[in-house]
């Protein structure tokens, strides 16, 4: 390798994000894999992941939709307080119609009573992913992955604010732009236009 100028590419350091030994209310799956909803607004998914910074990690909380594979709501915060996927789905929830099904892991964030609270406020019924199961909550999963492959692995953000600028740049371009398998190679954002047709 040094002969040929070539360095390696050590893997970014892991972030553990679900925190499930706790006392609240779990929910029964009852999404149950069942992610082929082909109609937006139905069934929505939400998760965590951290993002290295220079000023140490920080807390990424997305809501997507299954039918479309939109993020339609999101938030960037430097500590997994309740008040992070709050505010996700905050911002889901003002911007788009409530779906039937919200789907999460166990972590103490979705368990908690504001948000299971929230939640029911908007007549929206909860469903949770087994223990240790991350194939429970696989199409964030698979978000994720294009994140940390497409942005997160090329990115040295010195601030938590610079990597919700990148996040933000990054989110536009997967909405409206970035092509899926899942969705006959259309955008989200050209995927829930045909689907309202």
């Amino acid at each position: 390798m040094q002969a040929g100028g070539l360095t390696a590419v050590g893997r970014r350091p892991y972030r553990v994000t679900t925190d499930s030994a706790h006392a609240w209310p779990v929910a029964t799956n009852r999404l149950a894999r069942q992610f082929g909803v082909t109609v937006p607004h139905q069934r929505w998914a939400a998760d965590i992941t951290a993002l290295p910074t220079g000023e140490g990690w920080g807390y990424l909380a997305v809501v997507l939709d299954l039918g479309s594979r939109r993020v339609v709501g999101w938030a960037i915060r430097p500590s997994l307080h309740v008040d992070l996927v709050l505010a996700a789905l905050h911002v889901a929830l003002a911007s788009r119609p409530h779906p039937q099904l919200h789907h999460s892991d166990r972590g103490v964030q979705y368990a908690s009573d504001a948000y299971r609270r929230l939640l029911a406020q908007a007549g929206i019924t909860i469903s949770m992913s087994r223990v240790g199961n991350c194939w429970d909550n696989a199409p964030v999963e698979s978000f994720f992955s294009s994140l940390k492959t497409e942005l997160v692995s090329q990115a040295r953000w010195t601030t938590l604010p610079a990597a919700e600028t990148a996040v933000s740049d990054y989110l536009r371009f997967y909405n409206e732009h970035r092509l899926h398998s899942a969705l006959d190679y259309r955008s989200p954002a050209a995927y829930e236009i045909v689907a309202a047709v």
